[in-house]
């Protein structure tokens, strides 16, 4: 028998609470099994949807309803911040170089734990229609894949793409590989983290400097759009004057220079800590699955879920989690006044 009186009671006691705030309602009250205890959740579930009030959670033997409809907790994030706004692909995870701070551990050890090219097509082909409107392609280095051409041929297909890569082997059929890709529909990010060898080389190893330098003017002189991104300890993110006048005589544009801290994650000893909810999440999927951001996409803590199909499945997890952060952040927050 379904319980009436608690939609009274309910009514009653949002009558007396402040529109955004919420009451904690009893539905086992008078119930004579757990089959009654869940038919009057639902009927308190259904009359939320028909009043306009919000169902924030159901526990056992009760629910949570919110005066009014809360806040969007991802109202306030810019468009290219919504989770799914870029879709992250590892391609691979082996690499020619073993940098000492690289957040998934790639080296010329690693295996190579290909995202391969029948899956990149597919999430390519997927992206559209689940939203995302910008495709990256990341390793490891993806340059050793032999048919790298190919999957990025099934990205700018469909979308806007960013490769990324150390630019160090664009020579033989890897420069073959490179001019078979899309100028207009691609985007090559170079890693370069100083104006000069010493630090860069200081953790990617000798003669790196020199060969990213030759990559960036290769590129350029083909005709592609570069992006250069300096990996640096924190407490020298804001001394890089000289290194973006370099970049400048380089023709890298300011708004493609990308300067960011190292992170303590993979083979890094020390960087700054990402705790997951502390991380605006960037959809990222390797061979493994689907990951909260691509700078902890070795880390289970992480791990979204194994599943990478269907994609709008898996965007709309990672976005359900973190509006489920906002929220308790938000929470944690209320106004406690006291005068």
């Amino acid at each position: 028998m379904v319980n009436h009186a608690l939609v009274l009671d309910l009514i009653e006691r949002l009558a007396q609470t402040p529109v955004g705030e919420t009451v904690s309602l009893d539905v086992a009250r008078g119930a004579a099994d757990p089959d009654e205890v869940a038919t009057n959740a639902d009927l308190i579930a259904a009359w939320c949807r028909a009043s306009g009030n919000e169902l924030v959670e159901v526990r056992p033997g009760s629910v949570v309803v919110r005066h009014g409809r809360g806040r969007d907790p991802l109202a306030d994030l810019a468009p290219e911040q919504l989770p799914g706004h870029r879709l992250w692909m590892y391609a691979n995870f082996d690499c020619n170089l073993h940098c000492d701070y690289c957040c998934v551990s790639s080296s010329p050890q690693t295996a190579r734990r290909a995202l391969g090219a029948e899956n990149v097509a597919r999430l390519a082909g997927e992206a559209v229609p689940a939203g995302v409107e910008h495709l990256i392609l990341t390793g490891g280095e993806p340059f050793l894949l032999n048919d790298i051409d190919e999957l990025v041929s099934s990205c700018t297909e469909r979308l806007p793409t960013t490769l990324l890569t150390n630019g160090m082997l664009f020579r033989g059929a890897r420069l073959e590989r490179l001019r078979r890709m899309d100028r207009d529909r691609l985007t090559l990010q170079i890693s370069l983290d100083s104006p000069t060898p010493e630090q860069h080389d200081s953790h990617r190893g000798h003669g790196a400097w020199e060969r990213a330098v030759a990559g960036i003017r290769l590129a350029l002189d083909e005709g592609f759009d570069v992006k250069v991104a300096a990996t640096l300890p924190a407490e020298l993110t804001h001394q890089v004057e000289p290194f973006k006048d370099f970049l400048a005589e380089l023709g890298i544009r300011d708004e493609n220079r990308v300067i960011r801290a190292v992170a303590r994650q993979g083979v890094a000893e020390d960087g700054i800590e990402l705790p997951v909810d502390s991380l605006i999440p960037e959809v990222t999927i390797t061979a493994e699955g689907v990951w909260w951001h691509p700078v902890s996409a070795i880390d289970e803590a992480y791990l979204v879920q194994r599943e990478i199909f269907p994609l709008a499945d898996a965007i709309a997890t990672v976005r359900g989690r973190f509006a489920d952060y906002r929220r308790a952040a938000n929470s944690a927050a209320d106004w406690f006044p006291c005068s």
